[in-house]
């Protein structure tokens, strides 16, 4: 039965959690302010579709090595370990991103940033799943999401005062430098905190005992629960992980067939699906997509901020309701949610007229493409967005849960790349219409993924998750 013990400490825990949540603070920031600089990249680097492209993904390359890594090596080094690291490479891109010459140099910081947030984004969950109580365990994950949205509507708030500030994100703000570059330099703020508050956060007790570690183990599970439910805790994680060897990659393999465990691949099925719905589109493009209909960089961006909140709202929502009815419901509603409002936004589209060159929608369609991107935003915000990772960070086993959350980290991110990559060439080949009705076909076929194959974890300790 699962064990539900109230925690000692709630408040210690939940700013360790908070803490641990600054990590998907950058994971958003860093990936939204790329939003409001793809007109300088263009006129800085002189790049076209598929430059531009390649400078605004490449951060994603990094991402699919940092989140496949990152679980590797947690399992040798440590959670906390690891979320330093990537704090220090945070810090690096800020600074690189902003002062890149050429396109070759600036891929090379956001690359590094991308390592960090990969390894950020299967560590946090991760990290707080191991550290929090399993009835407020959803809640406390969710945080990571509500931070992630906190970091996108800072980036993009933070690009929308820049731009007009400046009089356009070309136009130069700081020192001479254009005001793009600032966007990027604005993060060294919340990196240099994660980094100093890290040092200040206990290791996950799950790995302390697989080091061997079990004294230092027991200190941070006692701030979580009372004497006798940490001694009972620790003999579970000790039962949970296998004697005869540390967690590596192989224990994802079923012995009895040879076969990846039927776990690992829900656990792909919802790293992929959580990309293929087409959310970071907006939330990279935005800027690039309500020009393209007929608004101004400044209402476009204005747009994005609105977003932004729109996000934070619904994911507070999920705070409220992912431990009350679980994950499984908050997933399917927000695929059928996704899947409406998407219909909505090829239909708007498909209307739009060509004046000047550009896209434009009557002031009708204008309205409901918007009102039908937000709630599209509020739906995956309330379910796919934090539900994704939180599933992620408890649904593997403790054997096997650093491997698994690689593979699955790894399949998340480059199916990130793979849309973001393609999105300006499909804007050009097949139209918004084409592209959003590709996204709305995916989150249809989502609606019947996880009908069939995700499975309750609510209420769940880690260790009575099972190997399929």
């Amino acid at each position: 039965m699962p064990i539900s013990s109230a925690s000692q400490h709630p408040f210690v825990v939940m700013l360790i959690c908070c803490v641990a949540a600054i990590g998907g603070f950058l994971f958003g920031f860093d990936s939204g302010v790329i939003n409001g600089t793809v007109d300088g990249l263009q006129q800085a680097f002189h790049s076209e579709s598929v430059g531009t492209g390649f400078n605004v993904a490449s951060m994603l390359l990094g991402c699919a090595v940092g989140a496949f890594f990152a679980g590797r090596l947690a399992d040798r080094f440590g959670r906390r370990t690891l979320l330093i690291v990537a704090a220090v490479l945070f810090l690096i891109s800020a600074w690189g991103s902003g002062i890149a010459g050429g396109s070759l140099e600036f891929v090379v910081y956001r690359v590094l940033g991308g390592l960090a947030v990969g390894a950020a984004s299967v560590m946090s969950p991760a990290y707080i799943s191991e550290i929090a109580p399993s009835h407020l365990r959803g809640r406390l994950a969710t945080i990571q999401q509500v931070a992630i949205i906190g970091g996108l509507f800072f980036s993009f708030l933070n690009n929308y005062v820049l731009a007009n500030v400046a009089g356009g994100s070309t136009e130069p703000l700081w020192f001479g430098f254009e005001a793009w570059r600032c966007m990027f330099w604005m993060e060294l703020v919340p990196a240099g905190i994660f980094f100093v508050a890290l040092l200040f956060i206990p290791e996950s007790p799950r790995f302390l005992v697989s080091a061997g570690q079990e004294a230092k183990a027991e200190r941070v599970l006692r701030l979580v629960y009372d004497a006798a439910t940490t001694e009972r805790r620790l003999g579970e994680i000790r039962q949970s992980l296998s004697s005869r060897h540390q967690p590596r990659l192989s224990d994802l393999i079923n012995p009895a067939t040879g076969k990846l465990l039927k776990l690992v691949w829900v656990g792909i099925g919802l790293a992929v699906f959580q990309q293929l719905v087409g959310i970071n589109v907006v939330f990279y493009y935005g800027a690039v997509l309500w020009q393209a209909v007929g608004f101004s960089e400044n209402d476009a961006l204005m747009i994005n901020v609105i977003s932004g909140a729109v996000s934070i709202a619904a994911c507070l929502v999920t705070i409220g309701l992912i431990d009350r009815i679980g994950r499984k419901p908050l997933l399917w509603a927000g695929s059928l949610g996704m899947t409406l409002t998407l219909a909505l936004l090829v239909y708007a589209f498909s209307t739009a007229d060509m004046v000047n060159g550009s896209l434009a929608l009557s002031s009708g369609n204008g309205v409901l493409a918007l009102i039908a991107a937000n709630v599209y935003v509020f739906c995956f915000n309330v379910s796919w967005g934090p539900v994704m990772w939180v599933m992620l960070g408890e649904m593997f086993p403790n054997q096997v849960r650093g491997s698994g959350l690689a593979i699955a980290g790894l399949f998340q991110w480059v199916a990130n790349f793979a849309i973001t990559m393609t999105f300006p060439i499909m804007l050009a080949s097949i139209g918004l219409t084409g592209a959003y009705g590709f996204y709305a076909l995916c989150a249809l076929i989502s609606i019947f993924f996880v009908a069939r194959f995700v499975r309750e974890t609510k209420g769940l300790e880690l260790e009575e998750m099972v190997y399929e």
